[in-house]
């Protein structure tokens, strides 16, 4: 196990990651693009303008793991390992992400490009979407129970097709929640 070690500027494409379990460790400026990430564990770690795009993670445990200014395009965090699942996003790119049928619960996301996220019957309670951008995400039978979408923007949410009480939206949001019926609001 690597425990509290710092990576920097390491591709990680041409040098695989050697250890199956990396805790506390931080890794900064690195590249994992279409990195094999599969059955690696990674307990509170920090990954720091990284870019992780189309890595393959299937089975990979991420506990408590924050991602700052990363590049996250086209993820499959629904192959991930469910078990501790806890994340944390900053800054980060992610489009075209999918997190079909996770468990999301108290879940930051803090100015993160999300266009077209999938977030299909994903259990989002009490999520925090801050100042992202949700241009085309998908919202299907999702739970957004508490979630606070007070400063996201360019979304469209049926409410008639997600669990929404006591969801948070501003009032320049709501148009968002209204685009199925095709109405103009001025």
């Amino acid at each position: 196990m690597a425990e509290e070690r710092v990576f920097k500027k390491v591709d990680f494409t041409l040098r695989p990651l050697s250890e199956v379990e990396y805790e506390g460790s931080i890794f900064t400026g690195c590249t994992f693009i279409s990195a094999v990430l599969s059955g690696k564990r990674f307990s509170d770690c920090l990954f720091d303008g990284c870019d992780l795009t189309l890595a393959v993670m299937a089975n990979t445990v991420w506990n408590n793991a924050r991602f700052v200014n990363c590049k996250l395009l086209g993820l499959n965090f629904n192959a991930c390992s469910q078990l501790l699942f806890s994340v944390e996003f900053e800054g980060c790119m992610m489009k075209l992400s999918a997190f079909h049928k996770m468990k999301l619960r108290k879940t930051r996301f803090m100015n993160c490009d999300l266009q077209e996220a999938d977030f299909t019957e994903t259990d989002l309670t009490s999520a925090v979407f801050e100042s992202c951008d949700l241009q085309r995400a998908i919202f299907f039978h999702s739970i957004l129970e508490k979630a606070d979408f007070r400063t996201a923007f360019n979304y469209t949410i049926d409410p008639e097709q997600n669990r929404m009480r006591n969801a948070r939206f501003s009032a320049s949001g709501v148009a968002g929640l209204l685009d199925k019926y095709h109405i103009v609001i001025e």
